[in-house]
């Protein structure tokens, strides 16, 4: 047997392991600062007056820092050192795996520089623009091209169970995210979704739910079969039950994108399937929590001395409640409470920061000690880490639960004579301050122990000296003729082709969105039209893109669900006509404010305006922020509303050809007609000695210049082309 010397590259490990950690404190720290504008939302939003530090800007920003930039290096660390040892050799490209490293953190600085300034498509964790998806599909196959020629090239015949999970991550993350992104750009900085409403609500939860599934879970789990055994020194529990785990898994997960979509517009069969699935996910889930942990089996003395694996023990027990927990969520009679409140918020950050946070946290102590050859600098102080990490998860999740039971709970209740219990939507909010407070101060602990570690770990990188090459030999087996022996166990032979792996995983992955998907896009008796339903007009399409740009659909759904609390409160239920002319579907994920599905024509335009600008005045007890930049700096431009009626023509949205023509004339005659009303209504408003001295003519030349004017139009349409009762 020939025995060959290489190096692995580990200056690609210590790059990403960096940008994890400075990502991860960044990505929280912003996450603190919504949550703060929640717990105290006078200072946070209206005194400053800065737009793009509104909670609607902010807010997706946190999501993507921390899923695709701390989650997202993370993976990229822990892949590049165990990929390399699994396989005995080192990365096939240096160069790729630089331009992976650099390509990444320029499309996380892409994210930075476009989401907070209102530039975004509004599709829940893919509000990137058309040109930044672009990059990340080039990053993502640059990625997994040097993993494949890894492992083509590997000095090992078989696969360990670590790589199933890789590849499997590799081509299903590319399949959600190619297919999600599918965008028609107007300009550089706009696009419209290729999809819409049910299709575009249905495209984005196959896509939300199997992000969360492919790229905050199926690599963890690779990682967790390499860095748990490694820790504890003791080979996997179960081999048979990690084959079970893996292809149960990433079979099953895909199919359960609908339970997102619970008593909304989507064909039932689509969510019965939805919700079937999600059920069946405990199993291949519990099976591979339980094989982690089992790994530790008679190493539970090494548990409580070693800090790496408290952390991993942590991850893992929260990997299994939230898998537990994402089950019980797509139950009809559970999700009638949780949808839409804090119960979700609580559920994501104890994924978030228990299982991911917690792992990337172990793997970091782990892997600086052997990068730089010494000793962590104090083991006392990861120790602190981990209980004060603990200590942030509890007293996030806790309150949060409590607020989320609180809020379903409080939306259905009725008196004793039918009518709504707190009829008044704000007074609900109002009650959930104590646990905003309580989850801040949860999010600040954790913030601390990040930064405890970041500190911990430079002193001990400074205190040794990086292995950038590391120096190792190994005796090739790769092509070695293996005879398969009689009876021997049938999942060998598939691990030892990494291309027949590959192709089995697309064919598994693909089954489910071809079953949900293709029928809804094709089959016309699943989205009935409805002919009362038409067209935005012009300034209402760009009013629509400007509560886009807000992140307004991060505190608002546009979706009454069948149920008679919903339905007492806001109107009549929602249908999929509704929504053949929404790119993107906006029907929210969580009610911080009410639902507006029916809000057009409830109140007057002047009422509108007051409440963009004053709104804590105007309703008592909100934690809105003031957009008052939407009446003050933000000039209403219309020069590209041409170019959006023609695409959205092109999209299928039924306007007359040539009609852009008109478009902008047309805009601007509805932009000064709502500004006359709110200038009329101001004059009203004033006091008998100022009403001379008010120009009319002069208020509304202003009002209709102004951004807001087109928000108000929009948001006077919602629901109006249906008959809507309250």
């Amino acid at each position: 047997m020939e025995v060959q010397k290489f190096s692995y590259d580990n200056k690609i490990v210590k790059n990403f392991a960096y940008a994890t950690i400075i990502w991860g404190i960044t990505g929280m720290v912003v996450g603190l600062i919504v949550a703060l504008q929640l717990a105290f939302p006078d200072f946070f939003n209206d005194y400053l007056g800065f737009s793009f530090l509104s909670f609607g800007r902010l807010r997706p920003l946190h999501t993507n820092a921390v899923i695709f930039a701390f989650v997202g290096n993370g993976i990229f660390t822990g892949v590049y050192y165990s990929l390399q040892r699994l396989l005995k050799t080192r990365m096939w490209s240096d160069l790729l795996s630089n331009i992976n490293f650099w390509g990444w953190q320029f499309i996380i600085v892409c994210a930075v520089a476009t989401i907070p300034f209102g530039i975004t498509t509004g599709k829940e964790y893919a509000e990137l623009e058309w040109w930044i998806d672009i990059l990340i599909a080039g990053l993502w196959v640059v990625f997994g091209f040097n993993m494949f020629a890894t492992i083509l090239t590997r000095r090992v015949k078989h696969l360990y169970v670590a790589i199933w999970f890789f590849i499997a991550t590799f081509v299903t993350v590319a399949i959600l995210h190619i297919f999600n992104s599918f965008e028609l750009p107007i300009s550089f900085f706009k696009s419209y979704s290729w999809y819409a409403g049910v299709q575009d609500a249905l495209v984005q939860w196959w896509y939300g739910h199997n992000a969360v599934a492919f790229f905050l879970t199926t690599p963890y789990l690779g990682l967790m079969y390499y860095f748990v055994p490694k820790a504890a020194n003791r080979p996997v529990y179960s081999y048979r039950l990690s084959i079970i785990h893996f292809w149960a898994l990433i079979f099953i997960y895909i199919w359960a994108g609908p339970h997102h979509l619970l008593f909304s517009a989507l064909p039932d069969w689509a969510q019965s399937l939805g919700v079937v699935f999600s059920v069946m996910l405990i199993a291949p889930s519990w099976g591979g929590m339980l094989n982690g942990l089992l790994t530790l089996r008679g190493a539970w003395d090494r548990v409580r001395d070693d800090v790496m694996l408290k952390f991993m023990v942590v991850a893992l027990t929260c990997y299994g409640m939230a898998t537990f927990e994402g089950p019980l969520l797509s139950l009809k009679n559970v999700n009638v409470i949780s949808h839409f409140t804090d119960w979700t918020i609580a559920h994501v950050h104890v994924g978030g920061l228990g299982w991911n946070g917690m792992f990337t946290f172990g793997m970091l102590y782990w892997l600086f000690p052997k990068l730089f050859r010494t000793e962590l600098h104090s083991k006392k102080l990861a120790n602190q880490h981990f209980w004060i990490a603990t200590l942030g998860i509890l007293l996030y999740a806790i309150p949060m639960y409590y607020a989320g039971f609180s809020q379903g709970l409080m939306w259905q209740e009725f008196n004793p004579d039918g009518t709504l219990a707190n009829k008044d939507f704000l007074y609900t909010v109002q009650q959930l301050r104590p646990f905003y407070i309580l989850r801040s101060l949860g999010g600040l602990l954790f913030i601390i122990g990040a930064i405890m570690m970041f500190y911990n770990l430079i002193k001990t990188a400074k205190s040794g000296s990086l292995l950038k090459n590391e120096e190792a030999e190994a005796v090739v087996t790769k092509d070695i003729e293996v005879k398969h022996a009689k009876g021997e166990y049938w999942h060998r032979r598939i691990e030892s082709k990494p291309i027949q792996m590959m192709i089995l995983a697309i064919l598994l992955v693909s089954i489910g969105g071809l079953v949900q998907i293709v029928p809804t896009m094709i089959v016309k008796s699943n989205i009935p039209t409805i002919s009362s339903v038409k067209p935005y007009t012009p300034l209402e399409l760009e009013g629509r893109d400007i509560y886009i740009k807000e992140g307004c659909y991060n505190c608002h759904s546009q979706l009454v669900r069948p149920l008679r609390f919903e339905t007492a409160r806001f109107g009549e239920y929602s249908k999929a006509g509704e929504f053949v002319y929404d790119h993107p579907f906006q029907w929210g994920s969580k009610r911080t404010g009410p639902d507006l599905a029916r809000e057009g024509g409830l109140r007057s335009n002047f009422w509108h305006y007051q409440h963009m600008i004053r709104p804590k005045d105007v309703s008592q007890g909100s934690i809105m922020p003031a957009y008052t930049w939407m009446n003050d700096d933000n000039t209403l431009t219309l020069d590209l509303v041409d170019k959006k009626v023609a695409a959205m023509r092109t999209l299928g949205v039924p306007y007359k050809a040539g009609y852009e023509k008109q478009a902008k004339a047309d805009a601007e005659k509805q932009a000064t007609e709502i500004a006359e009303s709110i200038a009329n209504d101001i004059a009203n408003s004033l006091p008998e000695s100022m009403k001379k001295s008010f120009n009319v003519k002069e208020e509304t030349s202003k009002i209709k210049s102004r951004e807001i004017v087109a928000l108000i139009a929009y948001l006077q349409r919602l629901g109006k082309d249906i008959s809507a009762k309250k």
